[in-house]
């Protein structure tokens, strides 16, 4: 298999796991809610990769759907290679924007992409996908990235789409598309692609008759286009009793089990009328084959969509903002994000209560808004989680949502003036969490960072804020343990924290049948005594990464 190189790729394959866990510091007077939470939607200002690792043990393996918009390295963006890798040469482009000629912009892009793809693969459900915003510039660079971190079996489609007609630009032709790749965490949990049928393809279904089951058309059984599969080649029995097949080495557009199931539902039409198909003889035979198409069954299943995004749902992005009184260059539009999100809902049984959104590019806000309109209009619960590291978070990203959520009465669309409701907690990235100081006393993190950070580096698993009872120092449960913390951010109190035999049968009481894993500064039990309990004792702060090895 060919394999992809750029300059520093061997600092950076691994570069995620030594990207250190960072406090999140919720900003209360930014939000829409009291009380911010990490299980609301999210706003979070900071390095996208600081950020995504800090919210994996809350959110890793949650996320249905991951839409970025990265820079696409036109040399015209002014972003700056900003991770501070290791490398005296990597240690020579921090802090320099990245332009047009510069030599090494397109090892840079690879380098800034690389850990950050790495890392959101890691936020996908089983049957996520992620969708990648694109032009020219580096499509064949993010094309062989995303073959690699994703899997080249678990690449779905390229989308070219359609941007504003008429624009003057470039040297030789005028670019009038870019594209979004879009890649499976595991293309074989995915369900197919299906998107609701609108008035427009509804009106324009042109039927052949209907048999009582509503309109229907009809699509023939066999295409000299179609892929040959060797299940699919069979003979079918015609109502003058002569057998007829499709040509050596082509096949019907379903297996023999799926058309006599087809035949026994009336769903076949055998007509009469000169085709391709051939009799036993291999000469051209006189009837055809159909299948029927109803337009009901259509409309609860959906129609396939096209792999073309076209502009008549590329609405300028900018307009949108404008109208919510903000300015913003560049901004994608709802519409994009709306029909992107639909595509990967089954209409009929997706449960929305769990559909995650993540945009570590948030730039204006439009995913939040997306969602948020989605929600809306059929009522669902989808949630968003966006990242924003420039200074327009709060002014820019921060306000859309703000005066999405609850209105602007100025704006022309009707929508917009009442809002759209729903809520959102900000966050700012904080400091790194570093549990050695809890030796030293000093910088003392929370004890829900602390909570949050253990239990998923301990366990591997999601930390849930709603199961811990700090009053109880219990943080949460996984698939093996459940785990308690002795632990306050109060050097005092530290120091008087302690597993003992009290503590041990009041856990044991809660969980008789289970294993506890409990961190403490210190245990004052004997070994046959945490076994006779169930109890797993880990010392912080360093059983954490003992544990997590």
């Amino acid at each position: 298999m060919p394999s992809f190189h750029f300059k520093g790729k061997a600092f950076l394959q691994n570069y995620h796991h030594s990207v250190k866990f960072h406090k999140l510091t919720p900003m209360e007077d930014k939000g829409t809610i009291k009380k911010p939470s990490l299980s609301d939607n999210l706003l979070v200002q900071g390095d996208n990769l600081k950020v995504l690792k800090a919210l994996l043990p809350t959110h890793a393996g949650k996320v249905k759907c991951i839409y970025i918009d990265p820079p696409y390295n036109t040399g015209k963006e002014n972003w700056v290679y900003n991770d501070n890798v290791a490398s005296p040469m990597i240690q020579e482009w921090l802090g320099k924007v990245v332009a047009k000629d510069d030599l090494t912009r397109h090892d840079k892009w690879c380098c800034m992409m690389y850990p950050r793809l790495t890392l959101l693969r890691e936020f996908l459900k089983p049957d996520g996908v992620i969708f990648v915003s694109i032009d020219s510039n580096e499509i064949h660079h993010l094309r062989m990235m995303m073959d690699e971190i994703f899997g080249e079996e678990n690449f779905i489609a390229i989308v070219p789409r359609e941007m504003k007609k008429g624009a003057n630009r470039g040297t030789h032709f005028a670019p009038a598309v870019d594209y979004v790749l879009c890649y499976a965490k595991n293309i074989e949990s995915v369900p197919e692609f299906f998107m609701p049928l609108d008035e427009e393809y509804i009106n324009s279904f042109k039927y052949d008759d209907d048999d009582g089951r509503g309109k229907y058309k009809k699509v023939a059984l066999y295409e000299p286009t179609l892929d040959y599969y060797k299940n699919c080649r069979y003979e079918i029995t015609c109502p003058d009793g002569s057998k007829i097949t499709t040509p050596e080495r082509k096949s019907f557009r379903c297996n023999k089990e799926s058309f006599e199931r087809l035949f026994a539902e009336n769903s076949i039409i055998i007509e009469e009328k000169p085709s391709k198909l051939i009799d036993k003889n291999d000469k051209p035979t006189k009837w055809n084959v159909y299948t029927k198409l109803f337009l009901n069954a259509m409309k609860e299943k959906g129609r396939r969509p096209s792999d073309i995004v076209l502009n008549k749902i590329n609405a300028k992005g900018t307009k949108v903002l404008t109208d919510l009184g903000l300015n913003f260059n560049f901004s994608k539009p709802v519409e994009l994000i709306a029909f992107l999100l639909s595509i990967i809902e089954n209409p009929n049984n997706d449960n929305k209560e769990d559909t995650i959104i993540l945009d570590s590019f948030a730039g204006s806000g439009t995913t939040a808004h997306a969602v948020l309109a989605l929600n809306k209009e059929d009522g669902g619960n989808r949630k968003f989680i966006l990242v924003e590291c420039e200074d327009y978070a709060d002014k820019i990203t921060g306000e859309r949502i703000r005066r999405v959520i609850k209105g602007v009465p100025d704006a022309k669309d009707e929508a917009l003036q009442k809002g759209l409701g729903g809520s959102f907690s900000y966050y700012k990235l904080g400091k790194e969490l570093e549990v050695d100081k809890i030796l030293e006393g000093t910088d003392l993190p929370s004890y829900e960072e602390l909570a949050r950070y253990a239990l998923f580096t301990a366990t591997g698993e999601n930390w849930k804020e709603s199961k811990m009872k700090q009053d109880e120092y219990y943080i949460g449960s996984s698939s093996t343990f459940e785990v308690y913390m002795l632990y306050a951010p109060d050097k005092k109190k530290l120091k008087e924290l302690a597993l003992n035999l009290d503590f041990a049968i009041k856990s044991q009481k809660r969980f008789p049948n289970k294993q506890k894993l409990i961190f403490a500064p210190a245990c004052f039990m004997e070994e046959y005594h945490l076994k006779e309990y169930g109890i797993r004792f880990a010392q912080l702060p360093f059983e954490i990464y003992r544990m997590a090895e």
